[in-house]
């Protein structure tokens, strides 16, 4: 595989009275131009930390990030990126609110030029009646569709995703799902995506890293993704395949439960003894 996003031994700890608390630490994955990964994990496990990392928010205590062969050092338009709430300013319309990533992504451009792709990309995501609309007017679901718009129109060469659809209900979920998807798929963004849920992390993903509890969370396995593009929520559950990766999903989540027996990282055949001792040892300080 071509690397088109190398994570290479990544590492984030912080400061605290006793001394250094390491979050994530010889953390490493590769990710092809245009493939859609899922990053899961139980929660404190640091997901949100290593996309912090790429996304240029959260600087590594040490490792490298390499996008498009250059080295990520701070943020930049880029990256396009979809929080779990969608950070909106208030006072704008959602026009507007698109505009901004726009005007700071292509200054060459022409108004009228930049003003069409804002919109077109609201009218991807359903937004076309409600552009002159300010977030207190739209629903959760509706917010969470102009910061997708947002993202996918910086045409950025990374997609990432810190859980965006975790404050919506599930029938809002679904709906926001397939939104997604589509749009990834007209445009093929590498993607990289922070989720909980199995069921979403096999309908939208190619691979699925799976990470190992913190303290010193790292990258425990990682699972290919079978079924065929373009898809379907039914097509996926039909498969034949569906349920037994769930169970895999699953059976590694369970495995790194406190208590449990946890995961080896790939190619190191001693550290389940090892990671064992660190279960209960450190504080859950971020993803």
């Amino acid at each position: 595989m071509k690397k088109y996003l190398d994570l290479w031994q990544l590492s984030k700890s912080f400061p605290t009275p006793r001394g250094p608390a390491i979050v994530v630490e010889g953390f490493d994955l590769a990710v092809a131009q245009g493939e859609f990964v899922c990053l899961i994990g139980h929660s404190g496990c640091g997901k949100s930390t290593v996309l912090s990392m790429v996304a240029g928010l959260a600087e590594p205590t040490s490792g490298t990030i390499i996008l498009a062969g250059r080295e990520v050092r701070g943020p930049g338009t880029d990256r396009g990126v979809v929080f779990q709430a969608p950070c909106l300013f208030q006072w704008m319309t959602a026009l507007e609110n698109v505009m901004i990533g726009v005007e700071q992504a292509f200054p060459e451009r022409g108004h009228d030029a930049r003003l069409a792709l804002a919109t077109e990309h609201l009218e991807r995501v359903g937004l076309g009646d409600a552009l002159h609309k300010r977030p207190a007017e739209l629903s959760q679901g509706m917010r969470q569709r102009v910061g997708l718009a947002r993202a996918f129109a910086l045409e950025p060469k990374m997609l990432l995703l810190d859980e965006p659809f975790g404050m919506l209900d599930s029938l809002t979920r679904l709906e926001l799902q397939g939104v997604l998807i589509d749009l990834w798929q007209t445009q093929r963004i590498t993607a990289l995506m922070v989720t909980h849920d199995v069921d979403e992390a096999l309908f939208l993903s190619d691979r699925v890293a799976m990470m190992t509890s913190g303290p010193n969370a790292k990258l425990g396995a990682v699972l290919e993704v079978p079924f065929e593009r373009p898809r379907t929520k039914t097509a996926v559950l039909e498969h034949p395949s569906y349920y037994s990766l769930r169970d895999e999903l699953i059976g590694f989540l369970e495995e790194q439960e406190p208590g449990g027996p946890k995961a080896k990282p790939p190619g190191d055949e001693n550290a389940s003894a090892e990671a064992a001792d660190d279960v209960g040892v450190g504080m859950a300080l971020a993803g």
